[in-house]
């Protein structure tokens, strides 16, 4: 009980257009627009929902807000308390930000680094049952996970793990861990750096030949491969990486393995199966890769 899901992730953009535009052109994920107050703002959706990425148009590039899908209006309070007791101010989300986010309820907070978390309650669906965007069986099929990394990593750690109760499947030395929130091996890792950022945001496939297309497709197109097709070590997924319009990577991946509430903790040494080449220097690499 708790936390159920990651549900959507809003960003400053200062291209929309050209976010458009690698979603839609080398994703194949189908992008909408709405209003929110006197922005149009993009809306991706990669399953039946009505959106999973929210681009806002800015004149700089950064996360406006991480939302994550609560079970219940119980949980939603009990968390909310959670979060009160631990020094955090914790606020009403707008009818109109209920809106858009097709939310019954919303409550939102600031994070050690300054980013909004949402915590929500609902989800509107876009189209009936499963079927993907353009009705294609394959492609995108959700919101994975992403890397969040920043300059308190003992107070982020302190907030997903202690206070929001997300469990630590893996970690990697000298300074990467991976949390979980179902049984998804993770759906946050926290890593340490000098100036908070979003590492990389992870768009789950439905095979490694939906993967091998958008690879192909990126490699026609242009788009900056950042890290080569490789397996990670740890959750298994089979995967490659672009940078995209604001400067961080997008993964595209499939397959990364379940946990069960057995599973044990535990330092996963190298980063990769095989492959993951980084284009530039790796800010997470260690001795042992």
């Amino acid at each position: 009980m708790g936390i159920r899901k990651l549900g959507y992730v809003g960003l400053n953009v200062t291209d929309v257009d050209a976010w458009t535009d690698l979603l839609e052109r080398t994703l194949g994920i189908g992008v909408t627009t709405a209003k929110f107050g006197t922005d149009e703002v993009a809306l991706a959706a990669l399953d039946e929902y009505k959106y999973r990425v929210a681009l806002y148009p800015s004149t700089q590039d950064s996360p406006h807000e991480l939302g994550w899908i609560v079970d219940s209006p119980h949980e939603l309070d009990r968390l909310s308390r959670r979060l009160t007791d631990a020094g955090f101010t914790v606020e009403d989300g707008t009818p109109e930000e209920l809106e858009l986010r097709g939310a019954t309820r919303l409550r939102w907070f600031t994070d050690p680094v300054g980013y909004r978390v949402e915590l929500a309650i609902g989800e509107a669906k876009a189209r009936p049952g499963d079927r993907p965007p353009h009705g294609s069986p394959h492609g995108a099929t959700g919101l994975g996970h992403f890397v969040l990394a920043g300059p308190k990593l003992d107070e982020l750690r302190e907030l997903y793990e202690s206070v929001l109760e997300f469990k630590l499947t893996d970690y990697r030395a000298p300074g990467l861990f991976f949390f979980r929130c179902n049984a998804t091996h993770h759906s946050i890792a926290l890593a340490k750096a000098e100036t908070p950022s979003i590492h990389h945001l992870e768009f789950e496939h439905g095979s490694i030949d939906d993967v091998g297309r958008a690879y192909d497709r990126a490699k026609s197109n242009g788009v900056p491969i950042s890290i080569s097709l490789g397996r990670h070590m740890n959750d298994k997924a089979i995967s490659f990486y672009v940078r995209n319009p604001s400067g961080f990577h997008l993964e595209i991946g499939c397959g990364g393995i379940d946990v069960g509430e057995d599973w044990t903790p535990h330092d996963f040494g190298v980063s990769d199966v095989w492959g993951h080449h980084h284009a530039d220097a790796n800010p997470f690499a260690s001795p042992k890769s």
